[in-house]
């Protein structure tokens, strides 16, 4: 996929003149954030788990080499093969290499991000193989050659009517005058389309949602269970999944899972969750003969021992797109790769370099929902200020907001001067916000402005409230003294 995060601001602001991705985004907050309250509040030990998961990811990315290693001596010894790729193109040479071995002609996919980083379906696409989605929000966005635009509902962004056209677009074989007007009927065509699919093809390529070191078995999490139709029914199973995914044991691996589904969907657990290890064995009723990992570094050690260490703990649930003011209102595709909202705006500019993607953590209220809503508690806001600076110290901040830093660090440190300029000016702010209390225009804020209003000062700097309310202390203390 190549990018377009250098974009950005462009792609913000078609995206929010887009009436029917509005619509769909305002689903957004009645679905996830909800959900994910409820099932917050029916686990009393939900926050104690957040920590031990922190703790998980912790302890293993600082003895991630060890547990790399004991991962892939488990896979060996169950039958499988491990694959090192130290690049997306390494990934999907290996991949492909894989598949021509295995005479393939047709490969089911189920949901993958590492997937859509590498941009492995136009890589074996190129090599002459048909590649079928099977999750069934990318198999609708690949029918319309889309990125994904969430991490876990990557057709989030789309309504009913234009499922239904696709549909009829893509499923030319069935009777043009079906009724597809139900949800069920919709899910009902893409299962009977994809079932064929599954029967035909002869590699199946999942994800991972975690790998167990101590058994070499990779977990993938769905709803719809066809991660499993994809894993059991081609004769070769690749996983194509990225290196920081390991966790120690079976025991960690269920503490994960207990705060991934609650914090992606609200669920207790999702539908499917299935872990393989190895090949078929003698005796088994079904698997694949042959059992394949991919593990994806692509630029994650170079972010081992540095300020986005902590970055590498993320487990891909989407609770910070899904509470992110700024995601909510412009949507996924407007990042311009693959992991959109608070996460991609700390990952992208760590994979693909800042120059390309420096506009993301600009993107960011700071309001902190994000971290405060993470199940390993990833600090979203302090990365995002760190790549910030770098942005800045790299010349790809523009002239004006430079104009607005330099002179706020001026002031900053001549807190006279602050206070000087400071009071006159948020006193006049509130005079123009009225009874209203809100500015609908303001120079240098128009980006803000054309969109909602501005909130108006109360008339009064925190520092100069702060000072009357000392004032108020002192004087009740000396009257209680009399």
């Amino acid at each position: 996929m190549k990018p377009t995060s250098h974009h950005f601001k462009e792609n913000a602001a078609r995206a929010l003149t887009d009436v029917q991705l509005q619509r769909a985004l305002g689903n957004i907050g009645e679905g996830f954030v909800n959900k994910r309250a409820s099932a917050r509040d029916a686990l009393p030990e939900f926050d104690a788990l957040r920590d031990r998961a922190k703790a998980i990811k912790d302890h293993t990315i600082e003895h991630l080499d060890l547990y790399l290693e004991e991962y892939e001596r488990k896979v060996t010894e169950a039958g499988g093969q491990v694959h090192w790729a130290a690049t997306a193109k390494d990934a999907n040479e290996i991949i492909t290499w894989i598949c021509r071995d295995a005479a393939a002609l047709s490969v089911t996919k189920g949901k993958s991000m590492v997937a859509e980083e590498i941009g492995l379906n136009e890589a074996l696409e190129g090599a002459g193989l048909e590649v079928v989605e099977t999750d069934l929000g990318e198999y609708i966005i690949q029918n319309r050659h889309e990125p994904p635009s969430h991490i876990i509902a990557p057709a989030v962004h789309l309504n009913k009517d234009q499922v239904i056209a696709d549909f009829r677009a893509k499923h030319t074989h069935l009777p043009a005058d079906r009724q597809l007007d139900e949800p069920s009927a919709l899910v009902g065509e893409a299962r009977s389309v994809l079932r064929e699919k599954f029967l035909r093809a002869e590699v199946g390529i999942t994800g991972a949602n975690f790998l167990v070191a101590e058994t070499g078995s990779s977990v993938i999490v769905t709803n719809e269970g066809n991660g499993d139709l994809t894993q059991l029914l081609p004769r070769v199973h690749i996983v194509v999944t990225s290196i920081e995914k390991l966790v120690p044991t079976l025991e960690d691996m269920n503490t994960l899972l207990r705060v991934l589904a609650r914090s992606a969907t609200g669920q207790d657990i999702t539908a499917y969750t299935t872990l393989s290890t190895g090949a078929r064995r003698r005796g088994d009723p079904d698997g694949p003969e042959q059992f394949h990992v991919v593990l994806v570094d692509n630029g994650r050690t170079d972010m081992l021992g540095t300020v986005f260490q902590d970055m590498l703990r993320c487990i891909r649930c989407g609770a910070c797109l899904n509470h992110c003011p700024i995601y909510n209102a412009v949507g996924g595709h407007a990042y311009g790769w693959v992991y959109p909202g608070p996460m991609g705006a700390v990952l992208t500019p760590s994979l693909i370099g800042v120059q390309e993607a420096g506009h993301l953590p600009n993107a960011s209220t700071f309001c902190g929902r994000c971290e405060e809503v993470c199940p390993v508690r990833i600090p979203l806001p302090k990365m995002m200020r760190h790549w910030r600076e770098r942005e800045y110290d790299a010349g790809g901040t523009g002239l004006l907001p430079r104009i607005a830093l330099k002179s706020w660090a001026f002031f900053a440190r001549h807190p006279r001067l602050y206070r000087l300029f400071a009071g006159p000016a948020i006193a006049a702010l509130a005079r123009l916000g009225g009874k209203r209390g809100r500015l609908s225009w303001l120079p240098l804020a128009g980006g803000w402005t054309a969109h909602r209003d501005l909130p108006a000062p109360s008339g009064q700097t925190f520092q100069a409230r702060w000072r009357a309310h000392q004032r108020a202390q002192r004087k009740r203390r000396v009257r209680g003294k009399r």
